[in-house]
């Protein structure tokens, strides 16, 4: 796998534009992968389930793996993964106490 081409810009608004559509991209898979996470909930009976060290470890060696190949700074991207993985395992959480909260309510 090959990161895309990159287009040359001959501004720094032809920069700026670009990544413009680069972070409209990310934040669309930012969204698509908090759903994931959030069904993700009701399948996991404990938060000792949701924090899954080991799961982390695995797709922060996955994503390492794959920043090497594609040619991207591997340490941001360890960076950047264990910050976004922090985060949707607290919107996990929370969402798995709203799921145990309904069901208790019931």
């Amino acid at each position: 796998m090959k990161c895309p081409e990159i287009t040359i810009c001959n501004s720094l608004d032809d920069v700026r534009s670009n990544i413009d559509r680069i972070d409209r991209q990310i934040v669309a898979h930012l969204a698509e992968r908090g759903s994931y996470v959030k069904q993700a909930a009701r399948f996991k009976k404990s938060e000792n389930d949701v924090r899954a060290p080991q799961r982390v470890e695995q797709v922060i060696g996955k994503v390492v793996a794959l920043a090497r190949e594609l040619g991207a700074n591997t340490d941001i991207t360890e960076q950047v993964y264990r910050v976004m993985i922090s985060g949707f395992i607290n919107a996990e959480l929370a969402e798995q106490a709203a799921l145990q909260n309904t069901v208790e309510g019931a």
